[in-house]
This record gives structure tokens, C-alpha cells and sequence, in this order.
């Protein structure tokens, strides 16, 4: 595979348009222009593929792809105007602005923002998004990670039911609008993460099926047939994913892509797709000059998707810690009931600090098995951690956010647990103020049937949990709506929250050893009758020596300064009347003072980090 230009769909080069399409089964393949109704065939190639050259095409014409005499929409088509059942459109990416001066940031400074595009701002499009960059910057982010904007059917959507993976969601402005953001994030200095889906499409509009074999019966997954990455014809397949990859990186700009449930993808392959993706992903890299990441969403926790392919690993960059989620979420108080039921709280989110993977072979009631293995000698930045995001919020059946499950004092405590930890942090749209509106799940499929199937499964899946109410109707207006997010937030309460995480956010990057990269460099504590942590990291160069503790508990607590360890500064302290708190914590005055104490004051439900040296 040639990773250095679009070797599918309708590409624009030069003065001539090239059409190329994989369907390996037709008998005649042929382009039909909309506006002309003309039919021009396309050449049978190698594999299944069909070609041909064009050049009285202008970017703008919409066209159709004739199957057999079966008239469809291009499968890797750039932009779909009317919709998912609706003609594609020429699309030439090669005159929209690139941003050819930007070398991207290292993965472990990587600082990251979720959002999704359609309830991040009023307009709910790529131009809504630009109006708040500055607004990110300042709070300190250095990434953002957009959640899926492959075309889906209707106008509002999550972003993983897409079904045209390489088209730009229209409603959001189109592959050139999305582009020019990812030009202004770079001139601004941010990263570019874009949430992929590779594991399944979506069940309205899904075409795929008419061109080649793109499923296959052999392996179920959560959404049906799963995608055939290793059955027979597979390699069509795995081309047409490696090039919507190599396009995001190349011909949009993006720097990372998070690629969805990963462990969906089922590829029994000598070379696994990961692995083929990771290495088209490293020769890109090289002929570019500049790194480009793959972040696995993934629950196995299994280090071989984290692992080199030098060492028969899959070659992920980094992938999501769920279960650093779930071990803080109990810490906190959420109900152990579902797949929150196998964490204990405060030991797993000691172990989830120290392994990253909470289960790492031990027995797992909710799995009813022996899971995972540790992932020992992988460093940090290849975990992501967080205490909100899209599916923990927008899962639950009211879609609550933290601000309205917690108390104000808990909510800065697991903020801080998060931007202190020493994996890649991410903050979820809206919590860096408390937002109360909810994320919800909805949707705005066509298919009246679909809607029901939808409808009565969410309804299914409350019932399982025992959930009092109604869940949301999905497909209704109001449960979009009420999901945007609401910037005007002038509450004190708020804006304090607004100045605690750009403290915190700006600690992080000050001080390097609340980013250490590798684990075995610090000594943590637990006391778990108290609900706390205590944490002590250091750093050879510069020498840094930094003590945080974490009191979860509803009361004051005195924990026992590490022997050895006094502390010189405050450097925050989240119960500070600055940020609203109840009071102060004291700080011993004098090496003296500490050496008679040898213990630190806490207060309830409080983070506070120090500055520390050896006596």
C-alpha cells in the first residue's frame, strides 16, 4: 500500500478527477453524474478493483456509483450533502489551507479535551468549535479529541453509528470546514485526536455490503456480522480502513486518531490490522516528518495492543483506562452496582496508580473469570485516564454528569486525581466548570422501525440495572438540545471550579514530576481505613520531589509524612476558600515542627500537593 496519496474513491489530481472503486464481485461498475444522467464505465483492475480517469468533473457535481445496474452512493465517497441515501459529492482536498509548519507535540504532554461536535457550542458545527479554541488554550489544554464525524444518517448523532467513513458529516460543516479547524488548532498550538470507528458501521445507510464482502458471519460482535478483516476477500477490506487512516493523517492534518473498541476487531491474521495500520502509520510518519499517534479504546487490558510490532505487539501508541474510571468513580461513592460491582474503591485506584490495570489475572465476579495481565515496563503515557467521558456520562440512563452526582469539594478531588496522576489526562466537554446539563444518548435515524428498535433497547438496557424512570426518548429534539452544553456560566461556583482546573492544569505542566513517565519512580501509600492516598514522586533532572495526597473521606484526616520526607510548599490545596473550599490547610512551619508532627493535616473530601525535599 503507497500511504503517500488517496488511492480509493474520487481524488482529485492535477487536472483530471480518479475514480476507484473495490468490488470484487461486479460484473460492471460505471460513474453516473447527476446533473447529466451520463454513465461512464470504469475499467476492471487487479483485485477487484475498478478505475477510471474523468475529467469533465468540477468539485461540487454530485455522482453515483452503478453496481451491476444498482445505483449507490461512492462507499469512500469525501461528502455526502443529502444525506446517507443521497449521491455523493466531488470533493477536491488538494486547495483547503495546510498547515505545513506544525510538527505536533510529544505524546506525554499530550493534555487532552473530548468533545463532540454537535453539543459543544450553540452552532453545533466545526466554526462553533473555532470560537472556542482560545477558551481551551487558556484553561491549558494542549489536545483535542473530536468525537466521530463520519457521515451518519440524520442530522444529530453521537458519531459512531457513521456509515461512511471517509465523508465529513455534512451538518458539521463538510470535509473542508473540518480541515480549516484543524489548520487553526495547529496555528493555536493544540493537537488534533479524531475518534474513529473501525469495529462496525452504523445500521442505517450502510452500503458497503452492495460493493464487496465487508462482513463476515464468521465472528458476532455487539452490532452483528463484524467487519472482515481476516475471512475471505479481506484484504479489500483491511485497504479501504488503512486508507481512511492514512487520509485523516495526511490529508486533514489530524495528529492522533482513537480508534473504537479495538477489542471488536476480530482479525485472527499472521498480521493483525493493527499491526498493518501501526506500520503504514510509522512509513507516514517518516515520509511527513512528523509523529502521528493511535490511541486504543480497549478492554481487555491486554499490553500486547500497547506493545511494538517488533515485539509481536499491535503497535497502539496509548489506549483508554476504564478501570482507572470505574476504581475512582467507587473511591468517590458511586453504587457498586453493574460493572462498577468489581471495584472496591481505594485499593483498585491504588492499583489502577500503580499498574495502570486494576485487573491484572486476578478472579473478576462481573466477568466471571480470571482477567488480564499487567502491563508492567510500559510507561505512562501510553494510559489515558479520566473521571468523565462521552460513554460513562452519556450511558447512564439521565446522562448526569459529575457536578450533579457529587458534592463541589469531590468533584475537585477527582479532578485533581486525574490532572495529578502520571498518565495522559483527558476532561470531558464542560466539567472544567461543572456543567449540569446532561449527555444524553440520541440519535435521528429515518427508519421509523429503527427508532423503536432503539427506543425499546435502551429501555431494555435501564431495566437490567434496575433503574427507576423513563430513559430519554433517543430520537426526540429536547434530548439534543437540553445536551449542549451552556457557556453561559457566570454562577461563582462555576467560574471558581473554571480557575481550580486551570490551576491544576498549569501545575501539571510546571512541575514534572506529576508527569513522570514511569511508574517504578514513585512510592505510593494507601490508608485504606481513611480513604486515602499519598503519593511521592520525584525527578533526577530537574530534581523535583513532589508529595500529593487524595482524602477521600467525609472527615479530617492525619496521615503519616513518609520517614525521611519533609515538605516545603503548599502548591495547591483544593478546600482553599480560593477555590471556595471550607477552609485552609495548614502548613508546618519548620523542618523542626515537621520532625515532631511527622504527620500532615487533611481535610475531607480534599486534594493537596507539596513541594518536598530528604532530611
Amino acid at each position: 500500500m503507497n500511504v503517500g496519496y488517496r488511492n480509493i474513491g474520487l481524488t482529485f489530481l492535477d487536472d483530471y478527477w480518479m475514480l476507484r472503486v473495490w468490488a470484487p464481485g461486479a460484473a460492471r461498475v460505471e460513474l453516473k453524474l447527476e446533473a447529466s444522467a451520463e454513465l461512464l464505465d470504469l475499467k476492471p483492475k487487479d483485485h477487484g478493483y475498478w478505475e477510471l480517469e474523468v475529467s469533465t468533473l468540477v468539485a461540487g457535481d454530485k455522482y453515483w456509483i452503478v453496481i451491476d445496474g444498482k445505483v449507490l452512493p461512492d462507499p469512500a465517497s469525501l461528502s455526502q450533502p443529502d444525506g446517507v441515501h443521497g449521491p455523493s459529492q466531488a470533493t477536491d482536498l488538494s486547495g483547503s489551507h495546510t498547515e505545513n509548519h506544525w510538527q505536533n507535540i510529544p505524546l506525554r504532554k499530550y493534555i487532552i479535551y473530548e468533545l463532540h461536535t454537535g453539543t459543544f457550542s450553540d452552532s453545533g458545527d466545526f466554526k462553533g468549535i473555532a470560537g472556542k479554541l482560545d477558551h481551551l488554550i487558556s484553561l491549558g489544554i494542549t489536545a483535542i479529541e473530536l468525537m466521530p464525524v463520519a457521515a451518519f444518517a440524520g442530522n444529530k448523532n453521537w458519531g459512531y453509528d457513521g456509515v461512511f467513513p471517509f465523508a465529513v458529516h455534512t451538518a458539521y460543516g463538510g470535509a473542508l470546514e473540518l480541515k480549516e479547524l484543524i489548520g487553526l488548532c495547529h496555528r493555536k498550538g493544540l493537537a488534533v485526536i479524531l475518534d474513529v470507528v473501525y469495529n462496525h458501521l452504523g445500521p442505517e445507510g450502510n452500503y458497503l455490503p452492495e460493493f464487496g464482502p465487508y462482513f463476515t458471519s464468521k465472528y458476532q460482535t455487539p452490532w452483528g456480522n463484524a467487519v472482515n478483516f481476516d475471512d475471505r476477500a479481506a484484504h479489500g477490506v483491511r485497504t479501504y480502513f488503512l486508507e481512511n487512516a492514512m487520509m485523516w493523517f495526511r490529508d486533514f492534518g489530524v495528529d492522533a486518531l482513537r480508534l473504537d473498541a479495538v477489542h471488536a476487531i476480530k482479525d485472527f491474521s499472521a498480521t493483525h490490522f493493527l499491526q498493518e495500520l501501526s506500520a503504514c502509520t510509522e512509513l507516514l510518519s517518516k515520509q511527513i516528518g512528523r509523529p502521528f499517534y493511535l490511541i486504543a479504546e480497549c478492554d481487555l487490558n491486554d499490553p500486547r495492543y500497547i506493545s511494538s510490532v517488533e515485539e509481536n505487539g499491535l503497535g497502539m501508541h496509548s489506549q483508554w483506562v476504564d478501570e482507572f474510571h470505574h476504581a475512582l468513580r467507587v473511591t468517590a461513592g458511586e453504587p457498586k452496582s453493574g460493572y462498577y460491582s468489581d471495584f472496591s474503591g481505594i485499593m483498585h485506584l491504588a492499583k489502577s496508580f500503580k499498574d495502570a490495570y486494576v485487573y491484572t489475572g486476578m478472579y473478576s465476579a462481573e466477568r466471571d473469570n480470571f482477567f488480564g495481565r499487567s502491563a508492567a515496563g510500559h510507561p505512562s503515557t501510553q494510559f489515558v485516564v479520566f473521571s468523565q467521558n462521552h460513554d460513562q456520562v452519556g450511558n447512564r440512563m439521565l446522562g448526569e454528569r459529575s457536578s450533579v452526582l457529587y458534592s463541589f469539594e469531590m468533584q475537585k478531588l477527582m479532578a485533581a486525581t486525574v490532572l495529578s496522576s502520571p498518565f495522559l489526562p483527558m476532561l470531558f466537554m464542560g466539567e472544567e466548570w461543572g456543567e449540569t446539563n446532561p449527555f444524553l444518548y440520541f440519535i435521528d435515524h429515518t427508519d421509523p422501525e429503527l427508532v423503536e428498535l432503539v427506543r425499546k433497547g435502551r429501555k431494555e438496557e435501564f431495566a437490567a440495572y434496575h433503574s427507576s424512570g423513563e430513559a430519554p426518548d433517543p430520537k426526540a429534539e429536547d434530548t439534543f438540545l437540553c445536551s449542549k452544553l451552556n457557556w453561559r456560566h457566570h454562577a461563582v461556583q462555576q467560574q471558581a471550579m473554571l480557575e481550580y482546573y486551570k490551576q491544576l492544569i498549569a501545575m501539571r505542566k510546571q512541575h514534572q514530576a506529576f508527569h513522570s513517565t514511569d511508574r517504578a519512580e514513585y512510592r505510593l501509600e494507601v490508608f485504606e481505613a481513611q480513604n486515602c492516598l499519598m503519593l511521592l514522586r520525584e525527578t533526577a533532572e530537574p530534581n523535583q520531589l513532589l508529595l500529593s495526597l487524595m482524602n477521600f473521606s467525609g472527615t479530617f484526616q492525619e496521615l503519616p509524612l513518609p520517614v525521611g520526607i519533609a515538605v516545603s510548599e503548599l502548591l495547591i490545596d483544593s478546600s482553599d476558600p480560593r477555590w471556595l473550599g471550607p477552609w485552609a490547610t495548614s502548613v508546618p512551619k519548620s523542618e523542626q515542627n515537621q520532625r515532631q508532627s511527622a504527620s500532615l493535616h487533611v481535610n475531607p473530601e480534599s486534594f493537596t500537593a507539596y513541594s518536598a525535599y530528604y532530611v
